[in-house]
């Protein structure tokens, strides 16, 4: 939904949040249940042994935190829920609370793909992904105030007859 205001525009995105990845979820939950049964073998088993075990877990938390990062190296800048405050060369997203102010630089570049804006710097690398309008008005019109143009409000007068 747009709502333009006195500086820009305020939109509300439909998007869905980016959902769970159940393969990393149940790799953690694997990491838990190897960590008790590390400790259930450092108390039963041979020395040897439980510094294998141990080694193994050692091992499984570095990938598990390897896999980690990546993915939220891959989630940085995607937007798709929450509302966003668009003003010229400024936008703030508000989701569900946490706020987080972008602040677009001389070199940015803000390109309309469908109903989703990408932003991206000067070296064509993407900053950021934003979907979830409504429409590709909206995405239109983020773009333009994003861009310092304005945008000006038609109000109209709606009259009832009593037929």
């Amino acid at each position: 939904m747009l709502k333009l205001t006195d500086d820009g525009a305020k939109i509300t995105l439909q998007g869905q949040p980016q959902a769970l990845d159940n393969g990393l979820f149940w790799f953690g939950a694997a990491l838990l249940v190897g960590a008790v049964a590390v400790a259930l073998a450092m108390s039963l088993l041979p020395v040897r042994w439980s510094i294998g075990a141990l080694a193994l877990l050692i091992i499984g938390s570095f990938f598990f935190n390897r896999q980690r990062q990546q993915r939220k190296k891959a989630m940085t800048g995607v937007i798709n829920s929450g509302i966003l405050w668009v003003r010229a060369g400024e936008l703030v997203h508000d989701n569900q609370g946490k706020r987080t102010s972008i602040q677009l630089a001389d070199g940015h570049k803000i390109s309309l793909i469908g109903d989703q804006l990408e932003i991206v710097d000067v070296d064509a690398k993407r900053k950021y992904h934003i979907s979830g309008f409504d429409n590709i008005r909206e995405a239109t019109a983020a773009k333009a105030i994003l861009q310092g143009q304005a945008l000006t409000k038609r109000h109209v007068t709606i009259k009832m007859s009593n037929d």
